[in-house]
């Protein structure tokens, strides 16, 4: 039974448990506050989404390619700043800072190389381990 609990805790373990950047969620959200917090430019954007850079844009037809990923990159974002206790500075300056559990790459550089499943995972892995699996099915 306790692996069964272990299991279902790690199901659930991929989303934050809000939206402490202030990214928005569902219909509210806002993939330009990803791109200006990471601080990307139209290349990375391009590059990240694998959509050209000319198509890349925040209004009402932001291409579904730049939207899925910056959803899932803002999830990723929120989870680290959980970590932080919603600090968006000290969360920032994770992203920005090279990390040797990373291989002495930023992780806004691994996003930029279009590395986030990789960087995803660690996060995941990471916050897992830090939340006992009974205060994880608590929340």
């Amino acid at each position: 039974m306790e692996n069964n609990v272990m299991s279902t805790a790690a199901l659930f373990s991929n989303l934050p448990k809000g939206d402490p950047l202030g990214f928005g969620l569902g219909t509210e959200f806002h993939p330009e506050k990803v791109k200006e917090f990471l601080n990307l430019k139209k290349e990375d954007v391009s590059r990240l989404a694998d959509v050209s850079v000319k198509s890349v844009r925040y209004d009402g037809s932001v291409p579904a390619a730049v939207l899925e990923r910056f959803e899932e990159i803002a999830v990723a974002c929120n989870m680290v700043a959980e970590a932080f206790g919603g600090d968006a500075v000290k969360t920032a300056l994770w992203f920005r800072t090279k990390n040797p559990m990373l291989g002495d790459v930023s992780p806004r550089d691994m996003i930029r190389l279009r590395r986030f499943d990789r960087l995803r995972r660690f996060i995941i892995g990471a916050m897992a381990e830090r939340a006992p699996a009974s205060a994880t099915l608590a929340n």
